[in-house]
């Protein structure tokens, strides 16, 4: 009888080709996902080399990073952004890759728009030139990010060279309180491991916590997991997630339905395998948590005050608050709460999902965004957008305020119009707060769960979500 193994290594093995010299394992990659912007070199670069797609019905495309998510129509006042569309199109009509254009109806984020088609899968290998591919590991997959090379590598081969990963175990038992969202049990998780704590590891994120969880959910932390240092994060597929995938376009029908669940449920870590770490975190130690920082570990709840360098236990950590309390124009030791914003983003592929915009929707009615409070809200794909739509959530956030936007990644990076203006504060859903992130040099951003976001877009500042809308 063979030893017990992680989800990791049975999907490592199942698609490993060969050991290469260097100590890397040359990987067959399952699904191959690509974008306007990291996909237009690696294409140029097999043109340049005589080569061609070697599997195309494997690689799906979308566009996301450039669009303007104010103008459906081209082209595009940027020349640049229209320039990608067009590229992006020929490249995918000349190799026979299936593109989720804007005309489809289909188009978005695409770590959205991969598991809402029934693409993204259990126990493959997944990989997209975005680093939030760890989203897909939800699913229990192994998906990673890469470099526009390695794009190349995985259009001409189907296959990449990759070491070996690490697999830490996160457990999340017990009980969310109220107002403590999947956005806060990931940010609870870097906060507490550090944005260097996963290097060289995979995270498998388990406990009663995930096991309740719904696939939107289980995305939302693992998108993160790339924040933490870790090059994958997963949970392991349970009937949550056959359940999700059941009747999407790209999922298997009728009798290989049931062939490719038994198939998928196979692959979920066996009882007693071994892990290289286990951390355990009690549930109710999790409050809502909001950074305060220049990066995703800079994090603390509603309720704590910002860190004070002078109690630092090191120089490193002392250069670290004052650089971050600098940018971001905080005072040492102060409270978080009450910080005015300038602008509230609900929308990227962290936060930009169906469940996302139906728990604010819930408590918005009747309130208003702030005076002075700019106040976006972009459904992470088209048919995020029409769902939204039919359930009239858009006109909640409408009449509350809320721009509402096409589908995009819009001000999660800045890479098309949604920018901020000057030293412009922002209260985000998204994914990271780095210095410029959303298209100013000076601009920050506070990361927060999306009720988070309604808290201080009707407040205009920095809120408790749980005392603005009473939330029990």
């Amino acid at each position: 009888m063979s030893a017990p193994k992680s989800l990791f290594e049975k999907v490592w093995d199942a698609h490993a080709v060969r050991r290469l010299a260097n100590g890397q394992t040359q990987l067959l990659i399952g699904t191959h996902l690509i974008h306007e912007v990291t996909s237009p070199q690696a294409f140029g670069m097999l043109r340049d080399l005589g080569l061609k797609v070697l599997m195309p019905h494997r690689t799906f495309a979308t566009v996301d990073h450039i669009v303007p998510t104010d103008q459906l129509v081209e082209p595009y006042a940027d020349p640049l952004a229209q320039a990608m569309m067009d590229e992006l199109r020929r490249n995918c009509a000349q190799a026979g890759i299936t593109f989720f254009d804007r005309a489809s109806g289909k188009q978005g984020i695409v770590h959205i728009v991969g598991p809402e088609q029934g693409i993204t899968q259990p126990g493959t290998t997944i990989a997209c030139g975005d680093s939030h591919t760890s989203t897909h590991g939800a699913f229990g997959a192994i998906a990673f990010g890469i470099g526009t090379s390695q794009v190349r590598d995985v259009l001409a081969t189907q296959t990449m060279a990759l070491g070996k990963l690490k697999v830490r175990r996160i457990e999340v038992n017990g009980r969310l309180r109220p107002g403590v969202y999947a956005k806060d049990v990931i940010l609870h998780i870097i906060r507490t491991l550090g944005v260097n704590g996963g290097t060289g590891y995979a995270y498998e994120y388990a406990g009663s916590v995930f096991d309740g969880f719904s696939m939107e959910e289980r995305m939302t932390v693992c998108n993160m997991s790339i924040e933490g240092g870790a090059r994958v994060g997963y949970v392991n597929p349970d009937d949550t997630t056959f359940a999700y995938l059941q009747g999407r376009p790209y999922a298997p029908q009728g009798a290989a339905w049931d062939a490719a669940v038994m198939r998928w449920r196979a692959f979920a870590s066996d009882p007693g395998c071994r892990y290289d770490d286990v951390v355990r975190i009690d549930a109710a130690d999790i409050a809502p948590t909001v950074t305060w920082g220049i990066n995703p570990g800079q994090g603390i709840s509603i309720a704590e005050n910002v860190p004070d360098p002078a109690r630092a236990s090191t120089a490193d950590e002392k250069a670290g608050i004052e650089e971050a309390l600098a940018y971001m124009k905080l005072k040492p030791g102060a409270p978080i709460k009450g910080t005015r914003i300038d602008v509230a983003f609900l929308g990227s592929c962290t936060n930009g999902r169906l469940s996302d915009f139906r728990e604010v929707a819930k408590y918005l009615r009747g309130r208003r965004v702030a005076p002075g409070v700019k106040a976006i809200a972009v459904p992470g794909s088209q048919i995020v957008a029409l769902q939204c739509e039919k359930e009239g959530l858009d006109k909640v956030l409408t009449e509350a305020g809320f721009e509402w936007r096409g589908a995009g990644c819009s001000m999660c990076l800045a890479m098309n119009p949604d920018k901020l203006v000057g030293d412009q504060l922002c209260a985000s859903s998204s994914n990271r707060n780095f210095k410029g992130r959303q298209g100013s040099v000076t601009g920050r951003t506070v990361l927060m769960s999306p009720l988070m976001v309604a808290a201080a877009a009707v407040t205009g500042a920095v809120a408790d979500a749980r005392e603005v809308f009473a939330v029990s």
